[in-house]
């Protein structure tokens, strides 16, 4: 039994810290959203069209920078330039943050469902873009040394 469970850790231990990362990551930018819901905006279940872009943001915010470094270091143990890569996942997070905007912007004031509802819905489609987007575009694996000798 241990040595499935070190074969499947092994097999999916990228996705293991991903999840990690990301339940981090996610109990850090929405503690930060409804603190600051709470405390500056005396916690509305409805927050008006202003006050969800501004939560959006503090939740973008907080999100990013709790995540890049976390996923450098244990999902994706990238090696790369930091500064290309620190640009690229800041730019692939700002496409994430303007679909979760459109969706709680729509959902939210726009259709009426409360902030928690479109929060979830929200967070489902930008977790699993954003793990694409770093995978493919942001922590790039370079080919090994017997991949670039065959070509």
């Amino acid at each position: 039994m241990i040595e499935f469970i070190k074969i499947m850790y092994k097999k999916y231990e990228e996705l293991f810290w991903y999840l990690v990362v990301g339940v981090i990551t996610t109990i850090v930018s929405l503690g930060v959203k409804f603190l600051w819901n709470y405390f500056v905006f005396g916690h509305p279940l409805n927050p008006t069209v202003t006050q969800t872009f501004i939560l959006s943001i503090v939740n973008w915010v907080s999100g990013v920078e709790t995540s890049y470094p976390l996923s450098r270091k244990f999902v994706f143990k990238s090696h790369g330039p930091i500064l290309k890569e620190m640009a690229s996942f800041h730019v692939s997070r700002l496409s994430t943050w303007a679909l979760d905007l459109f969706i709680t912007e729509v959902f939210g004031p726009g259709i009426g469902l409360n902030v928690y509802l479109t929060t979830g819905i929200s967070m489902v489609l930008v977790v699993i873009l954003n793990y694409v987007f770093s995978k493919v575009f942001v922590f790039k694996k370079k080919e090994s040394q017997s991949d670039e000798k065959e070509v």
